[in-house]
Order: C-alpha cells, then sequence, then structure tokens
C-alpha cells in the first residue's frame, strides 16, 4: 500500500518557492535553522532510547517510537530511572511530537509502519534474554527473545523497512564491542547472554551490506551511575580502539542524535567512550564528529565461528576451574 507522510505538529519543513535563484536559496540556507527530523526509534524504553527521543523532541524534531503494548495516556511526570517500560512509554508518548507504533522488532510489518515517513531510525533495541537450562536440550534460537531474533534477523528487517520506505536516511544502532571473541568479556557475555556480542556484531555487517547510510557506535559500559566530568568524551571512526571506561547512556543518545546531522559520520563505526582520564578528552561530540571518516578497513566475515568456538572452549575451561 501506498503510505503517505505522516503529520507532525513539531516539525513542520518550509519550502523555498521554486522561482527563488539558486544562489539566493543557498545563502538563505546558510541563516536558516536546520530542518526538523521525523525519527523513528526502537528500543526507546531503555536507557538510551528514552534519552534519545527526550533529546530529539528538545531539539524540535519529531519521533515515532515501537511499542510493544498500547499505552492509554501520556503521563506528565518524568519516570524514574528505574522505572519499569510501561511507566516510560506512558511518559514518552506524552511529550510533543512524539508518536506510538505498535509492533515488535521481531514483527517486520510493523517495523515497515513505523518507518513511514522517517528521515531516519536510531536501533537502540538490544536482546536481554539470558541463558537457561532448557538451552541445552532445545534449540534457543526458536525464541523470539534471543539474540539472533534481536539483534540480527531484526536488524535485517528493520534495513529492509528502511531500504524500501523511500524516506529514510540514515541507520544509527548501538552495537559493542564485537571484534575480540577470545577476551574474557565477550565469552562472558557471549555464554550467559545467547551470544548477544557475536549475534551484534553480525549485525553491523548487515549494516556494511546494505543500501541506506549507518552509523554504528560502539560504547563503554554504559551505566546510569558513570560520572562524566567535563571534557571528557573520547570517539574513534573506523571501528577503532579504545580503553573501555563507563560511559552514561544520556551520552550515548545525544551522539547518536547528533550523528544524524553530521554527513561524514554516514558509513562510519565509532568507538564512543569516556576518557581514560578526566578531562583529557573532548567537551561535545559535535566536535569530535567534525573529524570522523567513513569506514576504510576490512571488517571480519569470520567472527561468528570464533565466538562460538570461544565460548565452548572458554566455557569448558572455566567449568573446570570451578568458576
Amino acid at each position: 500500500s501506498t503510505h503517505s507522510r505522516p503529520k507532525c505538529t513539531q516539525c513542520i519543513h518550509t519550502m523555498s518557492p521554486p522561482s527563488l535563484p539558486l544562489a539566493l536559496l543557498a545563502l538563505l540556507a546558510c541563516f536558516s535553522p536546520a530542518a526538523s527530523l521525523t525519527v523513528a526509534v526502537t528500543g526507546a524504553t531503555g536507557n538510551v532510547g528514552r534519552a534519545a527521543v527526550q533529546r530529539l523532541v528538545a531539539d524540535g524534531d519529531c519521533a515515532r517510537i515501537l511499542l510493544r503494548h498500547e499505552v492509554s495516556s501520556g503521563s506528565a511526570v518524568p519516570p524514574a530511572a528505574d522505572a519499569d517500560s510501561s511507566a516510560v512509554a506512558s511518559y514518552l508518548v506524552g511529550l510533543p511530537g512524539v508518536e506510538a507504533v505498535r509492533g515488535d522488532i521481531n514483527d517486520p510489518a510493523s517495523l515497515r509502519d513505523l518507518l513511514v515517513g522517517c528521515d531516519a531510525v536510531i536501533a537502540a533495541h538490544g536482546a536481554r534474554r539470558t541463558r537457561k537450562l532448557s538451552d541445552f536440550w532445545r534449540d534457543p534460537t526458536h525464541d523470539p527473545a534471543h539474540a539472533k531474533n534481536v539483534n540480527y534477523e531484526g536488524m535485517k528487517s528493520l534495513l529492509a523497512a528502511a531500504a524500501g520506505s523511500g524516506t529514510c536516511k540514515r541507520v544509527v544502532r548501538i552495537t559493542g564491542k564485537g571484534e575480540t571473541p577470545w577476551s574474557f568479556f565477550s565469552i562472558l557475555l557471549n555464554g550467559l547472554g545467547g551470544m548477544a556480542k557475536a549475534w551484534n556484531y553480525e549485525g553491523e555487517r548487515l549494516m556494511r551490506a546494505c543500501s541506506v547510510d549507518y552509523t554504528i557506535v560502539r560504547p563503554g559500559v554504559m551505566s546510569a551511575r558513570a560520572e562524566l566530568p567535563p571534557s571528557s568524551l573520547a570517539l574513534a571512526d573506523n571501528g577503532g580502539d579504545l580503553k573501555v571506561t563507563p560511559i552514561p547512556p544520556g551520552a550515548i543518545a545525544d551522539l547518536c542524535v547528533d550523528c544524524l546531522r553530521t554527513p561524514n559520520a554516514a558509513r562510519a563505526t565509532l568507538t564512543a567512550m569516556r576518557s581514560a582520564e578526566p578531562g583529557a578528552g573532548s567537551g561535545s561530540w559535535g566536535q569530535l564528529l567534525a573529524g570522523v571518516r567513513p569506514d576504510r578497513r576490512a571488517f571480519r566475515s569470520d567472527l561468528l565461528e570464533a565466538h562460538q568456538t570461544a565460548v565452548r572452549v572458554g566455557g569448558t575451561a572455566l567449568a573446570l576451574a570451578g568458576l
């Protein structure tokens, strides 16, 4: 079916008269505020997602958020940091310029509905399923909450919806450091979390092969309790390596939103951390984004098998060590 661009009272797109000379239009553009965007957000009730929606609203943009359940009315009271997803959803839908779309990352049709008329999408969803005892005799990937379905198949459907929308020009995705399958933390997180890091990396590979421009954000350890001293932001492009440090989810949300209006961040893999030493970094993502470039190296295509092998070998070693 043919969809029209959804109306959003918060987002007014202006059109210049076609009769004006091109040079005058260019001059006017230099002094005009940036055009407002309509941005889809998955994982909107999570720590990064909710902060991204709030930032979009503060910037005068529109947000279309994917919710699994209906929300009856918006709450004017900001939810606590540890509030459940229903409380967060109720608050978000009450914000100006926010529209809820009923659906799920495992439902391709709902993702197509979500992206109708959107300029970009921030993919802040992630698998939270932990390994179960039944996984030893049943295939865990049959569970819709498994990392393969959320971090990989879900991204495949989201990218297809973006490519088919005709309007979505950027997909911003939060992943993680997934190129070190033999590290202790990779083995631990993959082993306990159903190969979440491995499937996140496979989702990255889908993005690099997609026709829609992407920005992949690999954050440090996100924690609401993490402190962020002034001038302590660090960023590396090309999937560069930085010392892993704690960073507030709100800072990562700001980076995701800032990337939307940074042309040179298109088709880039960004590692985002708090600087190893307080005050040794930058004061804003904008300063750092000005210097990033698109990916210019080949990313490995054999890491899924390496992650699986590392979990088998590492899990056995941990079991023998009594850990």
